[in-house]
């Protein structure tokens, strides 16, 4: 993806910062960012801990007010774009109701709030179904791998039938078999329904294989140190990650990485 941006930004950060006042310290998690997320776009964010990756997520979800700066979500204000369910947040515990089935976790956001009167694109049926778990609608969470847990997580977020989807280590505690699967299941969600994602990871390879663009922070205080693009196939199975060009770029975020 090219970084100039021809439609109006799903997302623009100005001179955003995040200090944390303590009894014991002061602590900036996040100096000073610009950042515009184009409409659709994939944006991986790696990272040191403590460089401000989820941190920048809960600013763009509402949870977390910036300490400076301004940001636009969908040209409002991240409260706006809550308010309105645009946005859905992923996390590393997929933390499933377990009195409820995968399909009635599914379902829970169209049964609360706006999320009520809200009719998404897909069916919660058609979700899990878009998430590879057609037929384990009726199972309940302590039935369900790990995987197809998080899975009914991904799914239980497109719910409400967000315009971005905000992902923070969402397959942090996998084993790396599975993680490989879900990071082709993802992209395959994320070209189905051209929903804005930001992905916050921890591994260079996910997110070289996952983004169009690395968004690569640098820690204390958090800041923007490179944005790289990944100039790779928008069609890629993980065999991408055997060529020269997935290499080379793997290899140049950690450098980067290392001087972060």
């Amino acid at each position: 993806m090219s970084a100039v941006l021809k439609t109006t930004p799903a997302i623009s950060a100005r001179d955003i910062g995040m200090r944390f006042f303590t009894m014991r310290r002061d602590v900036t998690a996040i100096k000073s960012m610009d950042l515009d997320v184009a409409q659709g776009e994939f944006l991986t964010l790696l990272g040191p801990s403590g460089c401000g990756k989820s941190t920048f997520l809960r600013v763009v979800a509402d949870l977390l007010a910036p300490s400076r700066g301004s940001i636009d979500v969908l040209s409002t204000s991240p409260e706006t774009a809550r308010k309105n369910r645009d946005i859905g947040f992923v996390f590393q515990d997929a933390a499933l109701l377990p009195w409820r089935t995968a399909l009635q976790n599914v379902e829970l956001p169209l049964q609360v709030g706006k999320g009520a009167s809200r009719k998404g694109r897909r069916s919660p049926q058609e979700l899990l179904e878009l998430v590879g778990l057609k037929d384990r609608a009726n199972a309940w969470p302590h039935e369900m791998s790990g995987g197809q847990r998080q899975r009914v997580s991904i799914a239980r977020a497109l719910a409400s039938d967000p315009k971005i989807l905000l992902m923070d280590e969402p397959f942090g505690a996998l084993d790396e078999i599975t993680r490989d699967r879900l990071n082709e299941e993802i992209r395959k969600v994320w070209k189905d329904t051209g929903v804005t994602i930001l992905f916050v990871t921890h591994s260079i390879h996910e997110a070289a294989f996952l983004g169009q663009r690395v968004l690569m922070l640098a820690a204390n205080p958090g800041r923007v140190r490179e944005i790289v693009p990944v100039n790779l196939p928008e069609d890629r199975t993980l065999d991408i990650r055997e060529t020269p060009e997935f290499v080379q770029l793997t290899a140049h975020l950690r450098r980067v990485l290392e001087t972060c």
